[in-house]
């Protein structure tokens, strides 16, 4: 076999240049007639970081948790975005056009809002959490905004989001340093009530056995609050430059202040006890039954399990006995308490969601009641100024003599209501009647529909009516603000309870409770004004008594007359 003879050359670049000039020479000879060539380099440096970040997703817990953050972070906002944008659009569309006449206008505008309600309840649903809550107060705020917006998100007071199995089992685990089940036996993975901060189960405690209820918070919530804080003030926000006649970033100023303490179970805990033991001596007027506290966490409650119905139930109280007309009673005292009497905490969120009754024995129910109102969700409280509660006292006890100018005087007092538009139109939103029926109010006359819609006619025919209510609204005291719901609950619920009574008994009830307030302030005034048991002193503080009880006596008389007016009725 032959072989051609092999020969080691020594290499040299001037060797190796003169070989490949030619062949560099032909490829960039037909790389100008085929055109650019595209770089190979940016798709293979690409694919290595998509692989290194797939590595790193997968098998770093930190980088899987940056990079989870900043995809729902990018979502959420996109979500906001988008919603806004086509909200403001919607409107700017129907506000641009000039309608033939008032009647199309007013068809035009309604569509405008249900669009936008119904766009923006997809979002709020989308991104969850405190959205959610913004919804619920979007609905509550019957007396301001369209009924296209407040009826749309009504489903949000009952439908909201509930957190997966994992995500729960993944917080218990970092809260409690512990598995689920190694603290609870059995555990109901079935949720007896979703909110939109926290959803809550049945569990048995492992080793007592006792039946328990464990309130979880929702685990994105603490993550994205700071964020959704920001982006829901800067929208309403943009909606004040855009509609200045209209304020509205009291709403996002009152969720900023509220959530961040709403979102702490350890408070909650100890606003429920410290409820209970406020109403100890007040059980036989309120059958007010609070769950007892076993344990808590930032981001988890335990508590004892007391079950009830809807307040609303009719069929429900139907069937067990209950009177409409004592559970009203009751709520009236518990909410009047709450307002009036002192070093008494507000509970913040008083909605059907957070109330319920249940059936009790006689026997067993120091009340004398055939049933309990349960009270759920203690995160927030406000403790009304002593001083605000008195004034507030003054004011309804204003109402209640028809006394015009005292009703100006004590509303620019505790609410800062100056001018004769806006005073007509606060007394309206507290008293929840039209402004000819609160100025010369009459108890025993009920609120019908008619009058609701006339109400509803006025904030939005009526010109200026909706901006001084706006006004009022963005300038008052936020516990004054918190006043006003709480009313429209106890109003709303004394209608839906279909009272035999009638409006009179609650009415009664909290005047009591106001005659109460103005006659310590006498006693106090009279303190300050002269020595103790000087005459001047004693005769004031006998002045004080007589027309304390010449008002308690009347409004005794009164409910009496009521009571015998009832019962002719019931056998006529």
């Amino acid at each position: 076999m032959c072989s051609l003879p092999y020969k080691r050359t020594r290499f040299s670049y001037d060797m190796f240049s003169r070989a490949v000039r030619p062949v560099l020479a032909t490829r960039r000879t037909l790389a100008t007639a085929a055109g650019p060539k595209k770089s190979r380099v940016w798709p293979k440096v690409l694919a290595g970081f998509g692989l290194l970040g797939g590595t790193l997703y997968y098998t770093n817990d930190n980088f899987h948790d940056a990079t989870r953050h900043a995809f729902i972070t990018a979502e959420r906002i996109s979500v906001v975005t988008v919603a806004t944008a086509r909200c403001f659009k919607i409107y700017k569309d129907v506000l641009g056009t000039d309608f033939q006449d008032e009647e199309i206008r007013r068809n035009a505008m309604s569509q405008a809002h249900l669009k936008a309600a119904k766009i923006t309840l997809k979002a709020l649903e989308t991104n969850r959490g405190i959205y959610i809550k913004l919804g619920q107060h979007i609905s509550a705020l019957t007396y301001i905004l369209p009924p296209e917006w407040t009826e749309t998100m009504k489903p949000l007071q009952d439908q909201c989001p509930r957190s997966s199995k994992d995500e729960i089992e993944d917080m218990f685990r970092k809260d409690m340093g512990v598995e689920l089940d190694e603290y609870f036996s059995d555990f109901d993975w079935n949720p007896v009530g979703v909110a939109s901060l926290a959803q809550v189960h049945i569990a048995e405690v492992r080793g007592s056995g006792e039946k328990v209820a464990v309130k979880l918070q929702h685990p994105l919530l603490a993550e994205f609050v700071p964020l959704d804080i920001y982006l829901i003030q800067t929208v309403y926000e943009l909606i004040t430059k855009v509609f200045p006649e209209y304020p509205m970033t009291w709403l996002s100023d009152e969720l900023r202040s509220s959530i961040f303490v709403e979102l702490d179970f350890v408070n909650e805990a100890e606003n429920a006890m410290k409820t209970t033991a406020e109403f100890a001596n007040m059980y036989e007027l309120t059958s007010l039954r609070v769950p007892q506290i076993i344990y808590s966490e930032k981001r988890i409650l335990v508590m004892e399990y007391v079950a009830g119905k809807r307040l609303d139930d009719l069929e429900f109280m139907k069937n067990n006995n209950i009177s409409p007309a004592e559970v009203s009673s009751c709520l009236s005292h518990i909410f009047n308490n709450m307002i009036f009497t002192p070093n008494v905490g507000l509970h913040c969120d008083p909605h059907l969601g957070n109330l319920a009754i249940r059936v009790v024995e006689p026997s067993e129910n120091k009340s004398g009641h055939n049933f309990e109102i349960v009270l759920y969700d203690h995160g927030l409280y406000r403790y009304i100024p002593l001083q605000m509660k008195r004034d507030y006292s003054h004011f309804w006890l204003a109402i209640l003599d028809n006394d015009v100018p005292k009703m100006k005087e004590y509303a620019q007092k505790f609410a800062g209501i100056e001018g004769d538009q806006k005073f007509r139109v606060f007394i309206a939103a507290i008293t929840g009647r039209d402004p000819s029926t609160a100025l010369n109010y009459d108890i025993t006359k009920t609120r019908d529909e008619t009058e609701i819609e006339a109400i509803q006619l006025l904030l939005y025919t009526e010109s200026g009516v909706l901006e001084s209510l706006m006004d009022i609204l963005a300038n008052m005291p936020r516990i004054v603000l918190l006043i006003l719901k709480t009313n429209d609950l106890t109003r709303n619920l004394d209608e839906g309870l279909g009272n035999s009574l009638g409006p009179e008994r609650t009415f009664l009830i909290m005047a009591n409770y106001c005659a109460r307030d103005v006659y310590e302030e006498s006693l106090e005034l009279n303190s300050k004004l002269y020595r103790r048991y000087t005459w001047s002193w004693f005769a004031s503080n006998v002045s004080s008594w007589f027309a304390y009880r010449k008002r308690v006596s009347s409004l005794f008389f009164y409910d009496l007359a009521l009571f015998f007016r009832n019962l002719r009725g019931s056998f006529s």
